[in-house]
Protein backbone atom coordinates (compact mmCIF):
# COMPACT_ATOMS: atom_id res chain seq x y z
CA UNK A 1 0.00 0.00 0.00
CA UNK A 2 2.78 2.38 1.07
CA UNK A 3 4.63 1.97 -2.38
CA UNK A 4 1.42 2.33 -4.16
CA UNK A 5 1.27 5.76 -2.39
CA UNK A 6 4.80 6.49 -3.40
CA UNK A 7 4.40 5.61 -6.65
CA UNK A 8 1.19 7.94 -7.83
CA UNK A 9 2.55 10.71 -5.80
CA UNK A 10 5.70 10.54 -7.71
CA UNK A 11 3.92 10.20 -11.48
CA UNK A 12 1.97 13.70 -9.69
CA UNK A 13 5.17 15.47 -9.72
CA UNK A 14 6.23 14.08 -12.60
CA UNK A 15 5.06 16.92 -15.09
CA UNK A 16 5.90 19.81 -12.49
CA UNK A 17 9.82 17.91 -12.22
CA UNK A 18 10.37 18.11 -16.00
CA UNK A 19 8.75 21.49 -16.24
CA UNK A 20 10.78 22.97 -14.03
CA UNK A 21 13.86 21.32 -15.61
CA UNK A 22 12.72 22.86 -18.58
CA UNK A 23 12.64 26.40 -17.26
CA UNK A 24 16.00 25.90 -16.02
CA UNK A 25 17.36 24.79 -19.14
CA UNK A 26 16.08 27.44 -21.26
CA UNK A 27 17.09 29.60 -18.61
CA UNK A 28 20.64 28.50 -18.74
CA UNK A 29 20.70 28.27 -22.71
CA UNK A 30 20.46 24.99 -22.73
CA UNK A 31 18.18 22.52 -25.28
CA UNK A 32 19.28 18.67 -23.30
CA UNK A 33 16.57 18.82 -21.22
CA UNK A 34 15.41 14.49 -22.39
CA UNK A 35 19.27 13.61 -21.43
CA UNK A 36 18.94 15.11 -18.10
CA UNK A 37 15.79 13.82 -17.23
CA UNK A 38 16.92 10.50 -18.47
CA UNK A 39 19.78 10.72 -16.44
CA UNK A 40 17.57 11.47 -13.44
CA UNK A 41 15.37 8.95 -13.96
CA UNK A 42 18.50 6.01 -14.18
CA UNK A 43 18.05 5.39 -18.01
CA UNK A 44 20.05 5.88 -21.22
CA UNK A 45 18.47 6.48 -24.61
CA UNK A 46 19.99 5.45 -27.90
CA UNK A 47 19.82 8.84 -29.19
CA UNK A 48 21.97 10.09 -26.24
CA UNK A 49 25.38 10.53 -28.53
CA UNK A 50 23.52 12.98 -30.74
CA UNK A 51 23.67 15.86 -28.05
CA UNK A 52 27.59 15.74 -27.93
CA UNK A 53 27.57 16.58 -32.12
CA UNK A 54 27.91 20.58 -31.74
CA UNK A 55 31.87 19.24 -31.05
CA UNK A 56 31.95 15.82 -32.94
CA UNK A 57 33.33 17.87 -35.81
CA UNK A 58 36.26 19.16 -33.77
CA UNK A 59 37.31 15.72 -33.37
CA UNK A 60 37.32 14.92 -37.02
CA UNK A 61 39.83 17.68 -37.70
CA UNK A 62 41.84 16.32 -34.45
CA UNK A 63 42.24 12.83 -36.09
CA UNK A 64 41.67 13.86 -39.92
CA UNK A 65 44.30 17.40 -40.13
CA UNK A 66 43.80 17.40 -43.95
CA UNK A 67 40.32 17.16 -43.91
CA UNK A 68 38.75 19.91 -46.35
CA UNK A 69 37.40 22.53 -44.07
CA UNK A 70 35.52 24.38 -46.11
CA UNK A 71 34.60 26.97 -43.67
CA UNK A 72 35.03 30.28 -45.46
CA UNK A 73 31.23 31.12 -45.77
CA UNK A 74 29.66 34.34 -44.23
CA UNK A 75 26.92 34.12 -41.79
CA UNK A 76 23.73 36.21 -42.84
CA UNK A 77 23.30 36.84 -39.16
CA UNK A 78 27.03 38.76 -38.27
CA UNK A 79 27.98 39.46 -41.79
CA UNK A 80 31.40 37.85 -40.69
CA UNK A 81 33.07 34.35 -42.10
CA UNK A 82 31.62 31.64 -39.18
CA UNK A 83 34.87 29.85 -39.13
CA UNK A 84 32.80 26.79 -37.05
CA UNK A 85 30.87 25.94 -39.97
CA UNK A 86 32.74 23.39 -41.45
CA UNK A 87 32.08 20.88 -43.77
CA UNK A 88 32.53 18.37 -40.79
CA UNK A 89 30.08 19.95 -38.70
CA UNK A 90 27.52 20.49 -42.09
CA UNK A 91 28.06 16.67 -43.07
CA UNK A 92 27.30 15.18 -39.32
CA UNK A 93 24.58 17.54 -39.11
CA UNK A 94 23.32 16.43 -42.41
CA UNK A 95 23.49 13.13 -41.22
CA UNK A 96 21.65 12.71 -37.57
CA UNK A 97 19.10 15.65 -38.60
CA UNK A 98 18.20 15.40 -42.25
CA UNK A 99 18.20 11.77 -42.71
CA UNK A 100 18.03 10.65 -39.45
CA UNK A 101 20.51 8.32 -39.23
CA UNK A 102 21.97 6.28 -36.33
CA UNK A 103 25.76 8.07 -35.78
CA UNK A 104 27.20 4.26 -34.67
CA UNK A 105 27.30 2.35 -37.78
CA UNK A 106 29.76 1.93 -41.02
CA UNK A 107 26.79 1.76 -43.80
CA UNK A 108 24.89 4.47 -42.75
CA UNK A 109 28.00 6.60 -42.51
CA UNK A 110 28.62 5.13 -46.40
CA UNK A 111 24.80 5.75 -47.61
CA UNK A 112 25.46 9.56 -46.39
CA UNK A 113 28.51 9.85 -48.50
CA UNK A 114 26.55 8.36 -51.63
CA UNK A 115 24.18 10.94 -50.89
CA UNK A 116 27.10 13.64 -51.36
CA UNK A 117 28.61 11.79 -54.38
CA UNK A 118 25.01 11.36 -56.15
CA UNK A 119 25.35 7.56 -55.93
CA UNK A 120 22.61 6.93 -53.01
CA UNK A 121 20.14 10.13 -53.53
CA UNK A 122 20.12 13.68 -54.15
CA UNK A 123 21.13 16.59 -51.28
CA UNK A 124 18.10 19.01 -51.16
CA UNK A 125 19.06 22.68 -50.95
CA UNK A 126 16.25 23.87 -49.40
CA UNK A 127 16.82 21.49 -46.35
CA UNK A 128 20.76 21.09 -46.49
CA UNK A 129 22.81 22.89 -43.19
CA UNK A 130 23.84 26.17 -43.13
CA UNK A 131 21.46 27.19 -46.14
CA UNK A 132 19.72 29.47 -44.26
CA UNK A 133 22.07 30.68 -42.06
CA UNK A 134 24.81 31.26 -44.40
CA UNK A 135 24.87 34.04 -47.44
CA UNK A 136 25.95 31.44 -49.94
CA UNK A 137 24.48 28.09 -49.28
CA UNK A 138 27.59 25.72 -48.87
CA UNK A 139 26.01 22.30 -50.68
CA UNK A 140 27.50 22.50 -53.82
CA UNK A 141 31.09 22.79 -52.42
CA UNK A 142 30.45 20.37 -49.75
CA UNK A 143 29.52 17.71 -52.31
CA UNK A 144 32.92 18.77 -55.11
CA UNK A 145 34.79 18.42 -51.62
CA UNK A 146 33.63 15.01 -51.03
CA UNK A 147 34.08 14.10 -54.24
CA UNK A 148 37.67 14.73 -54.07
CA UNK A 149 38.34 12.57 -51.91
CA UNK A 150 39.57 9.14 -52.89
CA UNK A 151 38.21 5.63 -51.32
CA UNK A 152 40.96 5.19 -48.39
CA UNK A 153 40.17 8.94 -47.65
CA UNK A 154 36.64 7.93 -47.55
CA UNK A 155 36.80 5.10 -45.42
CA UNK A 156 39.32 7.07 -43.00
CA UNK A 157 36.63 9.11 -42.46
CA UNK A 158 34.10 6.78 -41.90
CA UNK A 159 35.94 5.19 -39.45
CA UNK A 160 36.58 8.24 -37.41
CA UNK A 161 33.28 9.46 -37.37
CA UNK A 162 32.05 5.92 -36.15
CA UNK A 163 34.43 5.72 -33.55
CA UNK A 164 33.52 9.79 -32.53
CA UNK A 165 29.78 8.30 -31.73
CA UNK A 166 30.26 4.57 -30.83
CA UNK A 167 32.61 4.75 -27.91
CA UNK A 168 32.33 1.47 -26.80
CA UNK A 169 33.04 0.03 -29.77
CA UNK A 170 36.68 -1.47 -29.35
CA UNK A 171 39.40 -0.28 -31.52
CA UNK A 172 40.97 -2.89 -33.68
CA UNK A 173 43.89 -3.65 -32.81
CA UNK A 174 46.87 -3.36 -35.83
CA UNK A 175 47.73 -6.46 -37.39
CA UNK A 176 51.80 -6.94 -37.24
CA UNK A 177 53.42 -8.95 -40.16
CA UNK A 178 54.50 -12.32 -38.85
CA UNK A 179 57.85 -13.53 -40.69
CA UNK A 180 57.39 -16.50 -42.92
CA UNK A 181 58.95 -20.22 -41.82
CA UNK A 182 61.85 -20.65 -43.39
CA UNK A 183 61.22 -24.15 -45.31
CA UNK A 184 62.28 -27.26 -43.96
CA UNK A 185 65.37 -28.46 -45.60
CA UNK A 186 65.49 -31.81 -48.01
CA UNK A 187 65.25 -34.86 -46.65
CA UNK A 188 68.80 -36.83 -46.88
CA UNK A 189 68.35 -40.29 -48.84
CA UNK A 190 69.10 -43.28 -46.41
CA UNK A 191 71.06 -45.21 -49.41
CA UNK A 192 74.47 -44.67 -50.15
CA UNK A 193 75.45 -44.46 -53.57
CA UNK A 194 78.15 -47.57 -54.85
CA UNK A 195 81.36 -46.57 -55.19
CA UNK A 196 83.05 -46.99 -58.78
CA UNK A 197 85.45 -50.05 -59.22
CA UNK A 198 89.29 -48.98 -58.70
CA UNK A 199 92.43 -50.69 -59.80
CA UNK A 200 93.44 -53.67 -57.89
CA UNK A 201 89.92 -54.67 -56.50
CA UNK A 202 90.17 -57.87 -58.86
CA UNK A 203 93.07 -58.79 -56.73
CA UNK A 204 91.65 -58.44 -53.50
CA UNK A 205 88.47 -60.35 -54.68
CA UNK A 206 91.53 -63.25 -55.18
Amino acid sequence: MLKTIRKSKFIRLLPLTLATLTSICLFLGKADVSSIFMGLIGTKPATAQIFGSQDAWRKVYERLPNFPLENQYVSKETGKIDENSTLASRLIRYHLFVKSRPPAYRMDWKLTLADYIGVQGYLVESQYPGGTTLRENPMEGDRAAIAKLNRKQRDALVDVLVSIFNTNRPEAPTPTPSASPSPPPPPTPNRTTPSLPKPGDAQLLR
